[in-house]
């Protein structure tokens, strides 16, 4: 079934914003028009992670997946050496970065890719972190308003992660209300953040589409399913999950059934039978002749 609701809030959105056609038409490759929602796979990972489990074949990891996802979210390195340009997808390109994963603190980044290689790149939509509350928040939301400028030049739209580092537990509505406003304030077209208790409250006070960002892996599918169903019943136009989805046993049945969520209103009971049903069969081992 057709959320209506979220097609006229998407249309809603780009009309009051007044974005210009070059980037209602990058837009639209991410959030699909017929339902306002969008499924997104994250697979940036490595930017400050390295070779994460099961991301470290990149291309092996995505191409599986690729039929049911809207958007892939990559660095440029990643883009060039395991997508495939014949491959009918939009890509979310990640133009922040500078620490890794062995740093205590993670929000000392940068740009780390110009517009003018996004846009050379034909990609959808550029991604960057901002730190709200840290040491160098006022570094990477000056990052986010020159990229905010450049896209407007280039028509090209820009995502604004609300990135918490390692402290996982600023991930309450206060902050990320007040985080996700800045960033909507600062002209973004869309922002990626986490759900929280009071999530629909995070919503309200931002006047772009929200995407929510799965995080680390959780206990078990259905609290995955139950984030999804979550999230856009109150108001996400959708969600940009990684580790959830391709680090299960099972990644297809795993984005089958959240696709399912996103686009088709499917319930959580829905999304763990289409989970189950698309479970990968193992091939039994014929004796060997004698």
């Amino acid at each position: 079934m057709i959320n209506t609701s979220a097609t006229n809030q998407f249309t809603r959105v780009n009309d009051e914003m007044g974005m210009d056609w070059g980037i209602q038409n990058r837009m639209s490759r991410m959030i699909k028009p017929p339902t306002g929602r969008s499924v997104m796979l994250a697979c940036d990972h490595g930017y400050f992670m390295g070779p994460t489990h099961r991301l470290e074949n990149p291309r092996k990891t995505i191409e599986p997946l690729l039929p049911y996802t809207d958007t892939v979210a990559v660095t440029r390195g990643v883009l060039r050496t395991s997508i495939d340009p014949k491959w009918d997808t939009s890509i979310l390109l990640r133009v922040s970065g500078g620490t890794s994963v062995i740093r205590d603190d993670l929000s000392d980044e940068g740009i780390t890719t110009s517009m003018r290689e996004a846009v050379r790149l034909n990609v959808s939509c550029v991604a960057l972190s901002i730190f709200v509350g840290t040491a160098h928040e006022r570094q990477t939301l000056l990052n986010l308003a020159k990229l905010v400028d450049e896209g407007q030049d280039y028509g090209m739209p820009v995502m604004a992660i609300t990135a918490v580092g390692k402290e996982l537990e600023k991930r309450d509505a206060r902050y990320l209300s007040l985080a996700c406003r800045i960033a909507a304030e600062i002209g973004v077209q869309i922002v990626k953040t986490y759900y929280c208790e009071d999530f629909a409250k995070v919503v309200e006070g931002c006047p772009v589409p929200i995407v929510v960002a799965g995080g680390p892996k959780l206990n078990s599918e259905t609290d995955v399913f139950q984030l999804a169903y979550n999230a856009v019943r109150e108001g996400a136009v959708g969600v940009d999950m990684g580790r959830n989805i391709w680090q299960n046993d099972n990644p297809v049945g795993m984005i089958k059934a959240i696709r399912a969520i996103v686009h088709e209103n499917a319930t959580v009971r829905d999304a763990t039978q289409i989970f189950s049903e698309n479970k990968p069969t193992r091939k039994v081992e014929e004796p060997i002749q004698a």
